[in-house]
């Protein structure tokens, strides 16, 4: 992907993601892959919703910084992903309300409510807690790379996609899932054939 139009995107997204309360002040990082060994990176400690396309960190996949910045503390999270799935050209970790009360709560998230959360975003696992940006968080989350969407206990939510809207619309799924589960409470989920049939088409 072209350079410059990568990091508007990416800062585009960012704003986004702010804007709809998906994240707030310095929470979260998000990235864009830009070839097979390349991304960009939100920077650490700044608000996502005032990024400039000029902060976005470049890096390569061995964890070099081939721009100006300081990358955001979890980026080795970001390059295991990529690693993992070639396929996967950008990730969104942030801390919308609800998913982060789930997670606090220890609660796992029910994608089944409706045909939505399964298209979308299929079965959420739950990462354990552990320091962010430790490698304990990248461990277990490379365990579950096979997965559209993911909750960290006490922590918050990530999507990863082939495009940057992939991976933001299974940011706003998610947390709109969220936030049915926490009103609807024990509701029952849609038939498992049902299921079955959605996820096959």
């Amino acid at each position: 992907m072209n350079e410059d139009h990568a990091r508007s995107e990416l800062t585009r997204i960012c704003v986004k993601l702010y804007d709809r309360d998906l994240t707030v002040s310095a929470g979260g990082n998000m990235s864009i892959r830009l070839n097979g060994d390349e991304m960009l990176i939100t920077p650490t400690g700044r608000n996502k919703g005032m990024l400039t396309p000029q902060e976005m960190v470049k890096m390569d996949l061995d964890g070099n910084i081939l721009s100006d910045g300081k990358p955001s503390i979890e980026h080795r999270f970001h390059i295991g992903l990529y690693r993992k799935n070639p396929d996967v050209n950008a990730i969104v970790h942030c801390h919308p309300l609800h998913c982060v009360a789930l997670a606090v709560r220890g609660a796992g998230l029910r994608t089944g409510l409706t045909p939505e959360g399964v298209l979308l975003l299929g079965d959420v696992p739950m990462i354990g807690y552990h320091t962010p940006g430790s490698q304990e968080l990248v461990d277990e989350i490379v365990e579950h790379a096979a997965s559209n969407a993911m909750l960290m206990s006490r922590h918050g939510a990530l999507t990863q996609g082939r495009t940057l809207e992939e991976a933001y619309n299974r940011m706003e799924e998610l947390e709109f899932q969220a936030a049915l589960q926490d009103l609807v409470g024990d509701a029952e989920e849609l038939p498992r054939d049902e299921i079955a049939r959605i996820r096959g088409l």
